[in-house]
């Protein structure tokens, strides 16, 4: 199976490109790290929302221990939203932002390790091709109505299925404006 075809390839993809991201943050400086920290935001904000919304309420059911293993990766997920907030809203060019960043940074990483050891590879035990190609599509199809931005407080499927659409609005309404004023 192909990235394209399988959600635990898709998935395990975007975290390398997330650790990749965290990385560019760290080694570059001025319009550079604002840039990357910029794609950091975006990408982590609408690949955590299409997990809640859908891989998540999956590992619930399929992974053993499901309940337990999905109200941590929401606690985790929660605590970077609002830890991005608080670095998006200072910038990069704060005093404090490296020192901060780079502890979101270790978060993140032992985030992304938690969800491929408890819930991605538990799926390869439990589910079968047809279902990994599903959720696949079904992430794809969820990024893109997903929020851009960090928003703490929308973790569960439910709340992104009601507060999820408009908060996408605002913030790609948002991203529209700064690309037309050159802010990106």
């Amino acid at each position: 199976m192909s990235e394209h075809d399988d959600v635990v390839f898709l998935l395990q993809r975007q975290h390398q490109q997330i650790r990749e991201l965290l990385d560019e943050v760290l080694v570059t400086g001025g319009d550079d790290r604002r840039k990357a920290f910029e794609q950091v935001v975006r990408l982590l904000s609408v690949h955590e929302a299409a997990e809640e919304e859908v891989i998540h309420p999956y590992a619930r059911q399929a992974v053993e221990g499901g309940e337990q293993v999905v109200a941590d990766r929401l606690e985790e997920e929660k605590a970077g939203k609002e830890a991005l907030k608080r670095l998006e809203k200072a910038g990069t060019e704060s005093r404090d932002f490296l020192r901060e960043f780079a502890a979101l940074r270790a978060d993140v990483l032992a985030h992304a390790e938690a969800e491929e050891k408890y819930e991605f590879a538990r799926f390869r035990q439990s589910s079968d091709p047809d279902k990994l190609r599903t959720l696949a599509e079904a992430v794809r199809a969820a990024e893109t109505f997903a929020p851009t931005r960090p928003h703490p407080g929308i973790e569960s499927a439910r709340e992104n299925a009601v507060a999820g659409p408009a908060a996408a609005i605002v913030d790609r309404t948002r991203d529209a404006v700064r690309t037309v004023l050159g802010k990106n």
